[in-house]
């Protein structure tokens, strides 16, 4: 059953944090001429905008004041030029940005992508994969119109804000503290309702975030939902999830609705104070005031409210879309537990001895799961991990590759410390095969090949019979060719461990681990199988780990895990000889026979 699926995985934050936001400005830099094209034409539109109703105020004041109709057609004509010229500026501008937030956003979800993949277990152990995939894709794109919008709406409109601001002034300071009485007001409620909307629009992200883990985990399990008729439950649980997202958006959705209705009734009711102050002025023969000016300054009234209404806007955008930026930043500061050292050397050819010096490690704090463990294996030395589930063998063969780091003590590969080696150089060394087979979508040969991307179909094929994996792959519709469908669905258990098993093979490592990796493969089929484990086996160092003794008996040397140290060592004959704990898991294995036939 999908699980985790109401837990929050993120603290909401409390106020807009100035710092993520110039965060993400910054990814604006590789684009300043852009950038700069963009405000050019903006400035063009600005100036457009703000000559408008100064050539109301000519035409009326003066040209038909005076009855002059030819200067005011060439106005007209002027007024009709520049309007046409603001309109192509302004969809240049629009078409302009919108390339460079859609690379911009290219670029975040290929940071994502990249520092992800880097991460330490510890990072997936702990979240879903649901939850995973909502920041790359859904954060991701929030972002989408906060990058086209701070440009071509935060900026112009503060330019736009400001240059009227001055103009009202310069025309009639009176008509403009009128104009502005409801500012205050509009600000200290705009103040308060931001603090609200963004909480509940990080609610908002984090309940989708919820719903998209458990919709992925689900359909990852549907075996088991259908074998266990657990569908109603399921589905009763995706209901609720659904309920939930659906409620957090109506929430922030309800706050967000009160920015509008805010600036319009501050947009009105100062236009109101403005007709009536101005009216009362003109009708007391005022000096200055003329019915030209009153209609450009109500002009510029719409044009000082419209900026405050697309930066409100914008802001409430912002707050929206915060919280995915916080999500996305969230992630990329999270450093890899597993990371190369600033002196890392790359590890020259390796040829396979491993040692363990005092090595302790838990997974959590104070609950060790290795206890001051030290051996040593010898170059093409097979050495076999047995002992009951949980006491650690799957957690040496992790050391050895460094998916995690030792708490004490040191892992020496050829003398060199894995922790003083690039992870790469390592890694490409050692071939893995764990018990948990996963296959990707695509054919049986790229699934092979991703063992050696460079490798020729010649070399897929040698490995697959090496595994004696091609007869059942040539007797597929389409060979090699055929497609395994998401995780390998279409295959059995047993042919996905046989695929995944060559892929190992084709990396031609110097260490080889398999973690239970014949633990679902059928008598027969491990009978063929152990023919070609003992060719890859011949001259590298090999570290198996089964339940199923029978797999390893030919070992060179099997190690006992018990309580977080090696209990016993030594080969088979030698550990049933002693009849420790390694007799007693073999004649658990074997209690039919008798024991004069297993020693």
């Amino acid at each position: 059953m999908p699980i985790n699926t109401f837990k929050d995985d993120e603290k909401l934050q409390e106020m807009v944090n100035i710092k993520i936001v110039g965060r993400l400005l910054t990814y604006l830099k590789p684009f300043k001429p852009q950038v700069v094209q963009t405000l050019l034409l903006m400035a063009i539109v600005i100036t457009v905008d703000l000559l408008n109703p100064y050539f109301l105020k000519l035409g009326i004041d003066t040209f038909i004041e005076e009855k002059n109709i030819k200067g005011l057609g060439l106005l007209g004509l002027v007024l009709v030029g520049t309007n046409i010229l603001s309109m192509i500026c302004a969809r240049k501008r629009i078409t302009i940005m919108s390339k460079v937030t859609n690379q911009i956003l290219l670029t975040i979800r290929q940071q994502l992508y990249t520092h992800i993949q880097k991460l330490s277990f510890s990072f997936f152990d702990g979240r879903p994969v649901g939850k995973i995939l909502a920041r790359v894709i859904g954060d991701v794109n929030s972002l989408n119109d906060l990058f086209s919008n701070s440009v071509t709406t935060l900026i112009p409109e503060f330019i736009t804000l400001s240059a009227v601001a001055v103009i009202m002034v310069s025309m009639n300071y009176k008509l403009a503290a009128v104009a502005l009485v409801t500012l205050p007001f509009l600000l200290v409620c705009m103040f308060c309702i931001q603090t609200v909307s963004r909480k509940r629009w990080q609610i908002f992200r984090k309940k989708n975030s919820n719903m998209n883990a458990f919709t992925h985990e689900d359909f990852s399990g549907i075996r088991v939902v259908q074998s266990f008729t657990a569908e109603k439950h399921t589905e009763a649980t995706f209901h609720e999830l659904l309920k939930q997202h659906r409620h957090s958006f109506i929430q922030a959705v309800k706050m967000n609705d009160f920015f509008w209705p805010l600036v319009e009734i501050s947009w009105g009711l100062g236009s109101v104070l403005v007709f009536w102050y101005g009216v009362t002025l003109l009708n007391s023969g005022a000096k200055g005031i003329s019915v030209g000016l009153l209609v450009a300054f109500t002009g510029y009234i719409s044009m000082f409210w419209r900026p405050i209404m697309n930066i409100s806007n914008f802001y409430n955008q912002l707050i929206t879309n915060m919280s995915g930026a916080e999500r996305i930043f969230e992630v990329l500061d999270i450093n890899p537990d597993i990371e190369d050292e600033e002196k890392a050397v790359v590890l020259p050819r390796i040829k396979g001895n491993v040692t363990f010096k005092h090595v302790t490690f838990g997974y959590e704090e104070k609950q060790p799961v290795l206890k001051d463990v030290s051996f040593h294996v010898k170059t093409g030395e097979t050495i076999a991990l047995v002992g009951p589930t949980g006491v650690g063998k799957t957690t040496v063969v992790n050391l050895i590759s460094r998916f995690y780091d030792v708490q004490g003590g040191e892992v020496l590969i050829d003398g060199y410390n894995v922790q003083n080696v690039t992870l790469e150089s390592l890694r490409s060394q050692m071939g893995i095969m764990m018990q948990d087979t996963f296959l990707f979508s695509g054919s049986i040969k790229e699934n092979i090949r991703y063992g050696k991307l460079d490798a020729t179909d010649e070399e897929i094929i040698e490995a697959a019979k090496a595994v004696n994996a091609h007869e059942f792959i040539m007797k597929m519709e389409k060979g090699y060719d055929t497609n395994v469908n998401e995780r390998g669905s279409r295959l059995s258990v047993g042919q996905r461990q046989l695929i995944a098993f060559a892929r190992a093979m084709l990396a031609n490592p110097r260490i080889l681990i398999l973690d239970e990796a014949t633990a679902s493969i059928d008598t027969h089929t491990e009978r063929l199988v152990q023919r070609g484990i003992e060719k890859l086996l011949k001259g590298r160092t090999s570290f198996v780990i089964a339940h199923r003794l029978s797999t390893i008996q030919s070992a060179d040397r099997i190690m006992v895990i018990d309580h977080g140290k090696v209990a016993e060592c030594g080969n088979h004959e030698e550990l049933l000889k002693i009849k420790g704990l390694y007799y007693k898991l073999f004649m658990a294995q074997f209690k039919f026979l008798g024991e004069e036939q297993v020693v």
